[in-house]
């Protein structure tokens, strides 16, 4: 594989960050989307309570998905960030919103994002082999 074989994802709703990263690349067959939050189409985040912050995040993630193809059913691992513990039961039940089983692998990590944001979500996707649309 080639840095020409890495390829960014882009469409419509993907957030377009000032920030140095791409929100998702396609590597071989697999998706990879950076972390996403609580942020609108500019990358503006969007402060709120928890619960509207994960759907806003996990909605940004499907955008990203979506411009590769794909859905919430071809994620294969998640990598989950949230502020406060005391957020853990909106979390796990706000998750289950958007994976079903077979459940993704996942970690969840807490009290690692200062006061930004509340939840960020990262994610790794199976799309196929590189040459599907």
């Amino acid at each position: 594989m080639s840095r020409d074989d890495i390829l960014p994802i882009r469409g419509p709703g993907v957030i377009a960050s000032p920030l140095p990263f791409s929100p998702g690349v396609r590597a071989g067959g697999f998706v990879f989307v950076s972390g996403m939050a609580s942020a609108d189409e500019d990358g503006k985040l969007v402060p709120d309570t928890f619960e509207n912050e994960a759907r806003r995040t996990y909605e940004n993630l499907g955008r990203v998905l979506a411009a590769a193809g794909l859905d919430f059913s071809r994620v294969v691992q998640v990598r989950c960030y949230l502020s406060s513990k005391n957020d853990w039961d909106a979390h796990n039940r706000i998750y289950r919103e958007y994976f079903s089983e077979p459940f993704p692998a996942r970690t969840t990590l807490i009290g690692c994002l200062g006061d930004l944001v509340k939840y960020e979500v990262d994610a790794i996707a199976y799309a196929g082999a590189s040459e599907e649309p």
